[in-house]
């Protein structure tokens, strides 16, 4: 039997853990930390207040990705996965925090 899953209380919880980084882990690529770190501190400030969710951007509507450019213009992304609570598979309930890991990776555009 599938569970039920509330998609949009999966959006409020990656929504949650984007804008203040506590809710799940945090890992930045080596191609993100050798940015200058004036550079690093503002990528992660425009994540934090990335809001521009569409369907194209957001087709399945859990706010997990997205792309932003710095003022020197470097494309970063950044993507929230959604493990179970070993870190071995797809959280088999997403809009459970007490079922859920959540890894935000923040990475350069060429990284991907």
């Amino acid at each position: 039997m599938e569970n039920n899953i509330d998609i949009k209380k999966v959006a409020e919880l990656n929504d949650q853990f984007r804008k203040t980084f506590t809710g799940g882990r945090l890992l930045l690529t080596i191609g993100f930390r050798t940015l200058p770190e004036d550079e690093q501190v503002e990528v992660l400030q425009k994540v934090r207040a990335f809001n521009d969710f569409s369907p194209d951007n957001d087709p399945f509507g859990e706010h997990d990705f997205g792309s932003i450019t710095s003022s020197r213009g470097t494309q970063v992304f950044w993507k929230i996965d959604l493990y179970d609570i070993n870190d071995e598979f797809y959280s088999p309930q997403p809009d459970d925090p007490t079922q859920t890991n959540r890894v935000m990776t923040i990475l350069l555009a060429e990284e991907y």
